[in-house]
């Protein structure tokens, strides 16, 4: 069965035309691919502009193989009690959570994962915390931080794939190599993709990361 993954967005955006950072808006239109068919993503406590760009780019990018994604500028709680979802429903995936996340999580004792947006912090701040004293049933995901995304992703697969922490092939820290010169190390944990030899990182990141790259070299 197919869940609801809520981001509860703890950026304070900018009220710009485009106030959503472009390594945030790439994660977040991977949630999608990450939450599969039937899937809800919900991205709540944007700002008016960040809900405008993001509804924008949900709407030019909708296909059948992806969850459907929407953006609210209201927050959790208020989308909780618009859609009569009860607290004990709600699973966040937090850090320092006692128990970790089980396929047994997905039997029918949450319907909500929840996520404290953003987590690619480096060092980790305690973002989750603002959520954790909301009462929110808790599970973390190991102890190694993710991307965003990465969460989701793995969240997705333990509760409706029904495998378990271990049994998910997981690379850490990677070394993204752009040529001989030029590379980037990343300071989190990703699922590995098929060969086993690289992270899966959502389509056009490689390229902004190069990008970026280029940029702190130019004077």
């Amino acid at each position: 069965m197919p869940f609801s993954y809520v981001i509860e967005h703890m950026e304070e955006d900018e009220e710009t035309p485009k106030s959503i950072p472009k390594w945030v808006e790439l994660e977040y239109m991977h949630m999608r691919t990450f939450a599969g068919p039937g899937a809800t993503v919900h991205f709540t406590h944007v700002s008016s502009s960040s809900s405008s760009t993001l509804s924008s780019l949900f709407a030019q990018d909708a296909n059948a193989t992806q969850a459907a994604a929407y953006a609210h500028q209201k927050s959790v709680l208020q989308l909780m009690e618009e859609k009569g979802v009860p607290l004990e429903k709600v699973c966040l995936l937090d850090p320092r959570a006692e128990k970790e996340l089980s396929p047994e999580d997905g039997d029918g004792r949450f319907e909500w994962f929840l996520f404290g947006g953003i987590l690619g912090d480096d060092p980790p701040r305690d973002r989750t915390g603002e959520l954790r004293v909301l009462g929110f049933p808790g599970r973390h995901l190991g102890p190694v931080q993710m991307t965003t995304d990465t969460a989701l992703g793995v969240t997705k697969i333990v509760v409706q794939d029904k495998k378990t922490l271990s049994e998910i092939p997981f690379l850490d820290n990677p070394t993204i190599v752009f040529n001989q010169r030029e590379s980037v190390d990343m300071p989190f944990r990703y699922i590995s993709d098929s060969d086993g030899k690289g992270p899966i990182m959502p389509p056009g990141m490689r390229e902004h990361l190069h990008e970026d790259l280029n940029k702190s070299f130019d004077f």
